[in-house]
């Protein structure tokens, strides 16, 4: 591997970690708790596992350019994958079992403010 696609990948990794510390913070001022940041589970990876009320939400955090991008960058498959990763892990945690598991989006934008999107793919 080129050096330049190694520091690529590095700061490609590195900016997706600010991207989903900043996210838990911006949940985190919306009164959500975090249970967790990028959880491995068999069906896929977890950016971030927050709970609110009866809800648990599975978040995906993208940094694209516009909220479109965002929502785009997501596949039907990624989200399917998501949706059992949460379902799996609300299983696995008794206090979870009775959760309703929501899958939500925080899209990243330069210069702009964190949109949180609960339940982003309602329809989709």
């Amino acid at each position: 591997m080129s050096q330049v696609r190694s520091a690529r990948g590095t700061a490609a990794r590195l900016s997706g970690r600010r991207g989903e510390a900043l996210a838990a913070a911006w949940l985190m001022l919306k009164g959500y708790r975090i249970l967790g940041f990028r959880l491995a589970t068999p069906m896929a990876e977890v950016d971030l596992l927050a709970v609110r009320g009866a809800v648990l939400a599975v978040i995906e955090v993208k940094q694209r350019r516009t909220l479109d991008e965002a929502l785009e960058a997501v596949t039907l498959d990624q989200r399917e994958r998501l949706r059992r990763a949460g379902a799996h892990i609300a299983a696995l945690r008794p206090a979870l079992r009775n959760a309703a598991v929501r899958l939500d989006l925080i899209a990243l934008a330069p210069g702009r403010a964190p949109r949180h999107i609960p339940d982003a793919w309602a329809g989709a």
